[in-house]
């Protein structure tokens, strides 16, 4: 039987070249490596594999965004979002995107390698922490219970604040002295807090209830 051929895709070197030794060591031939999402299409298109191991957010063109490429270009592809970000926003938007697989990247080695596998076969996996949170939130849904909100901490208030008067990311990170990474950790949060899909909404929200001004600066 022929090995399964993987195309590792994620920004981070360090972890391509952990991901790939945990392939290797276990008979899964590893293909190619991306840094972003638009190689990860490239390469997927150039060398077909089995399975793709996507990180969320790399520069250019976001995992989610290339998953949604993939799949729609090449469906025989199967692929596996692994990724350290928990919130339920990118879990649907990648499943929706065409992910089989929905994993957090502190995922045993063992278990890692039997997703790849399974996943191969045309199973469907969500990390287990994540999917008992979605089957409670799917279960409220089907019985018409609309979620309340929760409050704002005052450091997602002030990205909120800036993202309304149309800052991007690099601008509020300069703005409020802070990463990029934890602007968009903090809009994720907003965006699972307001139940919103995107800045635009969430700007929408903080407008209609005062929170911003479009006069401010």
């Amino acid at each position: 039987m022929s090995p399964i051929r993987v195309l590792i895709a994620d920004d981070h070197r360090l972890f391509r070249q952990g991901l790939r030794y945990v392939c290797q060591a276990a008979g899964i031939e590893v293909v190619g490596e991306a840094e972003d999402g638009w190689e990860a299409v490239r390469l997927a298109r150039q060398l077909r594999p089995d399975v793709v191991l996507m990180d969320v957010r790399m520069p250019g063109l976001d995992g989610v965004e290339a998953t949604r490429l993939i799949t729609a270009n090449q469906p025989e592809i199967r692929i596996i979002v692994l990724t350290m970000y928990r919130q339920d926003q990118y879990v649907f938007e990648a499943i929706k995107a065409g992910a089989l697989g929905y994993l957090l990247k502190d995922i045993d080695e063992k278990e890692l390698v039997e997703a790849i596998h399974a996943i191969h076969q045309g199973d469907a996996l969500i990390n287990p922490s994540l999917a008992a949170r979605l089957l409670e939130e799917f279960r409220r849904l089907s019985r018409g219970e609309i979620p309340g909100e929760e409050e704002l901490t005052e450091g997602e208030m002030q990205v909120l604040r800036l993202v309304a008067q149309g800052a991007d990311n690099r601008t509020v990170a300069e703005r409020l002295a802070i990463s990029e990474r934890t602007v968009a950790n903090r809009l994720s949060e907003i965006y699972r807090k307001l139940h919103v899909n995107n800045r635009v909404q969430a700007a929408l929200v903080a407008l209609r209830r005062g929170w911003v001004s479009l006069e401010e600066e």
